[in-house]
């Protein structure tokens, strides 16, 4: 809580405490909004993070509801990064929610469909398996690899598509896909 005096804020939710006390040397920022915690951590801690958060007796996060990407290419403010992961986690035991989020700068021009090594985070399908869908929805839609994923493949385009759709850079009216097809009307069906 924040006071008139101060500028410090107290951040209740008691996930944040365990994470740190867990990762005394790990970079984190924390925000929360409305009781909802969100842990920023930096992409090679991730797993790690994830992989606490589910097995720790004090957290309990037994349950991935969502794997998030977010382009913040044109965001009014200055982000961390370009594209973010957000992994949104309840545990059903405590009946709580959290949402732990990391930031990928990309190296490589995003208005293709480059494999870009700055884009990469390790796959948390080892400790969810409902993941698997999720991530590739992700790399599908953003062009973000998830390594030691079992099946990482699009889902919803064809695996020829020319690139990301999701990304902010990408064309709204796409780049020719729509004029490869036959136009199929009444008489020719």
């Amino acid at each position: 809580m924040t006071t008139a005096a101060s500028t410090t804020t107290t951040l209740d939710h008691p996930t944040f405490q365990a994470v740190k006390k867990a990762f005394p040397n790990a970079k984190f920022k924390a925000t929360e909004f409305r009781g909802q915690g969100t842990l920023i951590v930096e992409p090679k801690d991730l797993h790690a993070v994830l992989s606490f958060l589910k097995k720790d007796g004090s957290t309990q996060y037994d349950f991935l509801t969502d794997v998030i990407g977010i382009d913040y290419l044109g965001y009014p403010t200055a982000m961390p990064g370009r594209f973010a992961v957000v992994y949104a986690l309840t545990s059903l035991p405590k009946e709580t929610r959290f949402f732990v989020k990391t930031y990928l700068d990309p190296t490589l021009p995003t208005d293709g469909i480059a494999n870009d090594p700055a884009l990469v985070l390790d796959s948390a399908c080892s400790l969810w398996a409902g993941a698997e869908w999720m991530e590739r929805e992700v790399f599908d839609m953003f062009g973000i690899r998830f390594t030691n994923h079992p099946d990482l493949r699009r889902i919803l385009l064809w695996e020829e598509y020319p690139g990301h759709p999701l990304r902010k850079d990408y064309p709204v009216r796409g780049r020719g896909e729509r004029e490869q097809y036959r136009v199929v009307d009444r008489t020719s069906a």
